[in-house]
């Protein structure tokens, strides 16, 4: 596998999607009458894990092939921005699983006050998990998707615009017209009749 600044946007255009996809897995917080899945939401942290092993991949590779030039460098430092955000969108949906199971523990005791008090607290946990893993999965996909653009090597357009000359042009500046002279006027013309 080789890297340029092509192959390096593509891959973290890639990695932006894929945290873009993760984020649209979210539950919706806020209904308290729909809980998420526990096993999607365990699912969806080992997608996560298996993001952030990627995220660590390409790290691993574009610092073991340091020759390239800095526009590696900086695909390298964005995978590795992007780890952080990653997990703590994991932890959030851990906190997430972790209240299901409590919520899951406690179902038989649903109607005791002070159970009720400590799964309604749960209900919010989830939500501010939920909130908080949105939030760090839109940020590692902006801060991609804003790497790519940034690592992406220049259109054919700009390349084109780039080699053209910038030595202006002096075109002979037209010559000054005169004003057209004064129309003579037309004396009418007899009508003559038959």
């Amino acid at each position: 596998m080789t890297t340029n600044s092509l192959s390096d946007a593509l891959a973290i255009r890639a990695t932006a999607s894929a945290f873009d996809a993760q984020r649209g897995k979210l539950p919706v917080p806020g209904d308290p009458h729909r809980l998420p899945s526990s096993v999607a939401v365990t699912q969806q942290i080992s997608e996560l894990g298996k993001l952030i092993t990627e995220l660590g991949d390409e790290i691993l590779f574009r610092t073991v092939n340091k020759e390239h030039g800095s526009r590696t460098s900086l695909a390298m430092s964005r995978f590795s921005a992007a780890v952080r955000p990653a997990g703590e969108a994991a932890a959030a949906l851990g906190e997430v699983a972790k209240q299901l199971a409590f919520l899951e523990e406690t179902e038989h005791l649903h109607e005791r006050p002070d159970a009720r008090d400590a799964r309604e607290a749960a209900g919010w946990v989830i939500d501010e998990a939920l909130g908080m893993a949105d939030t760090a999965l839109r940020e590692a996909a902006d801060s991609l998707h804003a790497a790519s653009t940034a690592v992406s090597p220049p259109s054919s357009r700009l390349r084109a615009a780039l080699t053209r000359t910038t030595t202006p042009v002096y075109e002979a500046a037209p010559a000054a017209t005169e004003a057209p002279p004064a129309a003579t006027p037309v004396a009418p013309r007899a009508v003559r009749g038959r």
